[in-house]
């Protein structure tokens, strides 16, 4: 509700007001102004200045932001724990437009020199398990999962980026993928939805498309389908590169 910009822009006794309403926002939300003035030791003229500066035009548009807030923070508490978004999914990877996607990433992904998985936050996460797996199956791969990560090397060169965002408008990972497209990399995404920057930014797109979940200011987005996509992509280069007799680790049964 309130930017680090309106805060740093309170003096000390407008802060005072912000204090109180942030210890006591379920009793602020009905309080009038001259209770609130009082239980804060300010005046009313105190607290509509305050109002002025975190972007309110008066005392009741505050309370009504006040609520509206509240009720958004009640809502993003809810987090369903159902698996039939998930179920579809997995049918979905089953489909033949999906096995020719995979197919096609199983090529690309087979004939680069070096691969590197990309993604912040959780999908750095989902990034770091990727370059693994692919790494166990006899593929090696890197991974990139913080925006400071010096990629200026030789190695990019014609290299293959996989790049996994839930939302595809990371600016870490949208600058992380304009530094891998100046090196003349192909670039590979994995994302919740094709009509996204990260998507359209690059060369090939797998979406999955499940419902965005935020726990207040955290993404939950299930990770499920992007662990899928690894897994079955590696399963089927596994296969792939024994088919074209590449010296690889000892074939599991399970695989």
């Amino acid at each position: 509700m309130f930017t680090a910009e309106q805060v740093q822009s309170l003096n000390e006794l407008e802060r005072e007001v912000y204090e109180f309403v942030m210890r006591n926002q379920s009793r602020v939300q009905y309080m009038r102004i001259r209770e609130l003035a009082t239980e804060a030791h300010v005046s009313t003229s105190t607290v509509l200045r305050f109002c002025s500066k975190i972007g309110c035009n008066g005392y009741s548009e505050f309370k009504l932001k006040l609520r509206e807030y509240r009720n958004q923070q009640k809502d993003a508490t809810q987090l369903p724990d159902d698996v039939t978004e998930i179920m579809d999914f997995l049918k979905k990877t089953v489909t033949e437009d999906f096995e020719d996607k995979l197919e096609e990433l199983v090529d690309i992904i087979a004939h680069a020199s070096n691969v590197f998985f990309v993604g912040s936050g959780m999908s750095g996460i989902v990034a770091k398990y990727g370059a693994r797996y692919f790494s166990s199956i006899g593929k090696f791969c890197l991974y990139i999962d913080e925006p400071h990560y010096p990629t200026e090397s030789r190695m990019l060169d014609n290299a293959l980026a996989i790049v996994f965002s839930v939302s595809g408008e990371s600016r870490d990972t949208i600058s992380h993928l304009q530094r891998f497209k100046e090196r003349g990399c192909t670039v590979v995404s994995v994302t919740n939805s094709e009509n996204c920057t990260v998507a359209r930014m690059s060369d090939y797109n797998i979406a999955y498309y499940v419902t965005y979940r935020r726990l207040k200011v955290y993404d939950v987005t299930s990770q499920i389908p992007a662990m899928c996509i690894i897994e079955r992509t590696a399963k089927k280069l596994y296969r792939y590169l024994l088919e074209e007799g590449v010296d690889l680790p000892g074939e599991d049964t399970g695989v």
